[in-house]
This record gives structure tokens, sequence and C-alpha cells, in this order.
């Protein structure tokens, strides 16, 4: 018998089994908190790297930013990535970076692979965390994009928060502190890649991914917004940077804090805030959010300026739940508005451009903090650099005030009579369309 005398038979690959999307969604904001956890774990730690490897105050801050500019250079090269190869594979391949850093962690006995770590890690959350956002948004549908925004911006904080808190105890209680902590952040992204593994995919594949560094180009209704959510953004973020790169040695060389828990725990209380402003805060009051966290922002930073000047712990960590929440309702508010406004089929880039902005808000403010520490001490750059944070919150805060004029009804619509235009007013600004194009669609639903 030839061969020609069976049927030919192609063979058919099973089909992956996914994850329902309600279980999903969940799997992802698990998979984006322990992604982010990861990225601050060392920052309780630098201090233990300054004692080992004698690292000066601005080599810190210079390791610092690395992790930022690897950020910026993930989304610049990878921020439209999740739009054309979906977003399930964009975020397994930032959990690939994300379980190389703490592999290099684990190995440095020097300042190069501490570099290559950070820069892994700022690769891994340059990825994650503007496709995360957008998958999540997709994955929640269209009727419950303010909750996913929510829960994206929710988990990212809560994430960055818990971070340094886990570093914290485990370098306090725990045998090898430069050792241990990247252990356990292994075994977490390896859940991670579980969770992500599992999730369907939301976005359409183009099968021809272009990988090329691309400027940020943003639609254009969503442009008036992203420049007053950016702004406030920036601001919010510079005092994120403050906490992380250098909070630790303002307690131990300022306010003589040696303990790594402690360390932990102020950087914590921060990020904790800031969840709590985008959760509690920035959904209830909505419309005063912007203007109100930039407000926040510049008290929080008089508060770490008097705890710097006067020695306080109390003072600091007052400081650090204010400041928290005024950046929790700057970019929960915000960021939400620019995912209103954003086109499905671009969700992803435009969301990787507004975190673009973010973190250059954490590399460029605390690189000036390193070399002013350099120059004036560590007393007065802390000083300085709390009030020179404060002045970009109230540059951000009144270029939000015009766009507050004339908001005067609850549902955030003003109608304005003698001119044929019905007027939406956000907080981050007006959305205007002609009242006959909003009667038509009145006569079409009824």
């Amino acid at each position: 018998m030839s061969s020609h005398d069976f049927p030919s038979v192609t063979p058919v690959m099973p089909r992956r089994r996914a994850a329902p999307r309600r279980v999903a969604f969940w799997l992802v904001a698990a998979a984006f908190s322990l992604t982010m956890l990861g990225t601050t774990l060392p920052t309780p730690l630098y201090v233990l790297y300054q004692q080992d490897m004698g690292l000066t105050a601005l080599t810190v801050t210079v390791i610092f930013a690395v992790y930022a500019a690897g950020v910026l250079a993930a989304l610049l090269v990878f921020g439209p990535l999740s739009d054309q190869v979906g977003r399930r594979r964009a975020l397994l391949l930032g959990l690939g970076f994300a379980a190389l850093s703490p592999v290099a962690f684990l190995l440095a006995h020097g300042l190069p692979l501490l570099v290559v770590g950070r820069l892994l890690s700022g690769l891994s959350a340059g990825i994650f965390t503007g496709t995360a956002t957008a998958a999540l948004v997709d994955l929640a549908g269209e009727g419950r994009r303010q909750r996913a925004t929510l829960v994206a911006t929710a988990v990212n904080m809560g994430g960055l928060g818990l971070g340094p808190l886990t570093a914290g105890l485990l370098a306090q209680l725990a045998p090898q502190p430069l050792r241990v902590p990247y252990g356990v952040d292994l075994g977490l992204v390896l859940l991670a890649i579980l969770a992500v593994w599992a999730m369907p995919e939301t976005s359409a594949v183009s099968g021809h991914p272009r990988l090329r560094i691309s400027r940020p180009d943003l639609p254009p209704q969503v442009r008036p917004v992203f420049v007053r959510a950016a702004i406030a953004g920036f601001a919010g973020f510079a005092v994120l940077s403050l906490f992380t790169a250098v909070a630790p040695s303002f307690l131990l060389r300022l306010l003589h804090q040696d303990n790594h828990i402690a360390s932990g725990a102020v950087v914590f209380t921060v990020f904790a805030a800031s969840t709590v402003g985008q959760i509690a805060l920035a959904r209830r009051f909505r419309r005063w959010a912007p203007a109100a966290g930039c407000a926040v922002l510049i008290v929080g930073m008089g508060l770490l300026a008097a705890g710097l000047a006067v020695e306080s712990l109390t003072l600091v960590l007052a400081s650090a739940v204010v400041a928290g929440l005024g950046q929790g309702l700057c970019l929960g508010s915000g960021l939400e508005a620019i995912n209103a406004q954003a086109p499905p089929e671009r969700r992803g880039a435009v969301d990787s451009s507004f975190f673009m902005v973010m973190y250059l808000g954490i590399s460029l403010p605390v690189i000036g903090e390193g070399i002013a520490e350099t120059r004036l001490g560590l007393h007065t750059a802390g000083i300085v650099f709390s009030l020179a944070v404060a002045v970009m919150a109230a540059i951000a805060f009144a270029t939000l005030i015009p766009a507050r004029t004339g908001a005067t009804r609850p549902d955030g619509v003003r109608r304005l009579r003698g001119r044929g235009t019905q007027h939406l007013r956000t907080p981050w600004g007006p959305a205007a369309r002609p009242r006959r194009a909003a009667a038509s669609e009145a006569g079409g639903r009824n």
C-alpha cells in the first residue's frame, strides 16, 4: 500500500486554554503588583551597598537614575509593542527582564552588575506599566474603564510600596540581607509569569512588529488632557523619587535611624498613601482631584523640609503620608482622564507616553539632588530639593486653575447659552461637541 492511499492530515495544535476575562483581570493585576514590587526592592538596601562597596551618595542616585533610564528606553522602543504583538506577549517580555534583574543582583559583587540589575528592572517596568494598564482596561470592558484604571494605578503603587517594606523586613530579620530579598523576588516573578500566561489576548495582533525608537504620538483629542495630567504627574513622581532614592540616607545620617525596617516603612508609607489617594479620594472628589493633589503635594513637601530642618522623624513620616495622598490624587485622576479620551487601538501607546513623562519626573530631579548633596551636604540638599518639588507642584496647580473655571454642575457639564455648543467639563479641560449632534444622539436613543 502506497502512501497515496492515506489521506493527508494537517496536524492541529491544541488551543491554549485561557482564564475567563474576569479571572484574568485579577491575575494580571496580581502580576502587575508583583512585578512593580521588584523594581523598588533595592531601596532600603542602598545603605548596605554604600557600606560594603564604598559607594558615594551621587553613585547611589545615578544607580537609581539608571533604572529610570531603562524605563524610558523601554517606553521609547517597546511603548507601542503591545498594540502590535498583543498585550500578553509584551507582558511576558517584560517579565523576562524582571526575572533577569534579581539574578544580576544575586551575582553582584561590584558596581557593574548593580547597574545591569537596575537597567533590567527599568526595562521590565517600562514595558509592564503601560501595557498592564492597557490590558486591565481591555479585560474590564468599556463599561468598567474607570474601575480598571483605578485598579491599575492602585496595584502599581501598592507593588512599588511593598518592595521597600519586603526588603527592609528581610534585610533586618533574614541572613544575607543582600541576597535573600532577591531570591524572594525571583520566586514572585515566576508566579507573575504563570498569571500572565493564563490570560487571554485582548488586542489585535498585526504579525509584523517593528521595534524602533518612536517619539510620543498622541491623538489630537488626548493632547489637552495629557498636558495637564503630565505636568501634575511629573511633580508627583519627583516626590516618589525623593523618598525612594534618598530616604534611607536621610534616616541613617540625619535622623540616626539604622533600622532597615524603618527605612522600608517610610517608603512604603508614601506609596500606601498614594494608593489611598487614588482609591478613596480621586474617585470621590474627581472634579477637584487634580488641583487638590497639587496643593496637597505642596503641603507635603513643606512638612518634609521642616522635618529635615529640625531632624524630626515624626514630621518626615507625616510628609510621606501627605505627599503620598497628593501624588495619588494627581496620578489616579490624570490616568483616568487620559484613558477616557484614548482610542482603544492606541491605548497602550498613550499610556506608555504618559508614564514616559512620569519617569522623567523620577530620574531628572533625583540626579540634581545627588549633585546638590555633594556640594551642599545632605541636610541642605534635602531641604532645597523639597522646596524645588513644592515649586513644581505650584506650577502644576496654576496650570489646572483655568480648567476648573466654569465647572459648576455636579456632573461636570456646563451649557453656554447662545453659542450653539455644549461643553463637557472635566477636571483636565473641556471637550466640546455641537448641540445638534448631541440632540440627534438623544433622538436616536429615543
